[in-house]
This record gives structure tokens, C-alpha cells and sequence, in this order.
């Protein structure tokens, strides 16, 4: 779902991107490391549409969870951001650094958002059809 209205948002002319949330936070953490960590927060914070696909497969770690949140405080309130993750919020601290922080980025993400929450079986695990 979150591909579909990434691809209706570049055709309607809306500047998006799509990444993975390790992979961005790879990206950050790299650009850090060399010393151009502000033009890569720039390049995610000035997207109009950004996804951070996958968030909650892996832990971020401190590191990980200080930049995630700079990219969504940037853009709160600012620019859309489609976060997709098969956790319930009340599982973040898990995957943050902290509770606290986990709640501070919850609560920009969910101000004046709609939150869709589908269940059902995976499509991924589905039955393959006998051949």
C-alpha cells in the first residue's frame, strides 16, 4: 500500500522518496562518519513524501534512533511520512534506544496523521498454488 501511494504521489508531480529504515539510517550513519551528515539529513528532511519502509525488523540502537528522529522532527508538521512496520507502537521501545524516545517520535508521527492498521494473514506466507 505504501508503494502504491509512493508511485500516485511521484505521478501527481510530489517530490517522494522510498527507503528502507536501515537503510536510510546506513546512509546517515555513514555520512556522519564523514562529516556530511547535514546534506544527508537535508536530502531525507526535504523530501515532500518520504517511506521508511521496514521500521522494527531490526533494533536502531542509540545512534540509529538520535537520527531517526532528527529526519522526523525535521519534517513534523512539515512534510507527509509514511512509516510502514508490522509492531504496535506499544513495541517501539523495543526497537528505539529508549522508551522516551520511541514515545517522542510516536507521538510527531501520529499528530494530525491517519494511522491504518491491517491485519490478516501475510501475504508473504501465504500458500504457493500447487503446479
Amino acid at each position: 500500500m505504501a508503494k502504491c501511494i509512493a508511485y500516485a504521489a511521484t505521478q501527481a508531480g510530489i517530490k517522494t522518496l522510498f527507503t528502507s529504515t536501515m537503510d536510510m539510517l546506513n546512509h546517515l550513519i555513514a555520512a556522519e562518519a564523514d562529516h556530511s551528515l547535514l546534506k544527508k539529513l537535508h536530502h531525507y528532511q526535504s523530501q515532500d513524501l518520504l517511506v521508511c519502509d521496514e521500521i522494527g525488523y531490526l533494533p536502531l540502537g542509540q545512534q540509529g534512533s538520535n537520527l531517526f528522529f532528527q529526519v522526523i522532527s525535521h519534517r513534523h508538521q512539515v512534510k507527509s511520512t509514511i512509516i510502514t512496520t508490522n509492531l504496535p507502537f506499544g513495541d517501539w521501545g523495543k526497537i528505539f534506544d529508549s522508551t522516551t524516545v520511541a514515545t517522542a517520535i510516536a507521538d510527531r508521527l501520529v499528530y494530525n496523521a491517519h494511522v491504518l492498521i491491517l491485519e490478516g494473514p501475510s501475504y508473504r506466507k501465504r500458500s504457493k498454488p500447487a503446479e
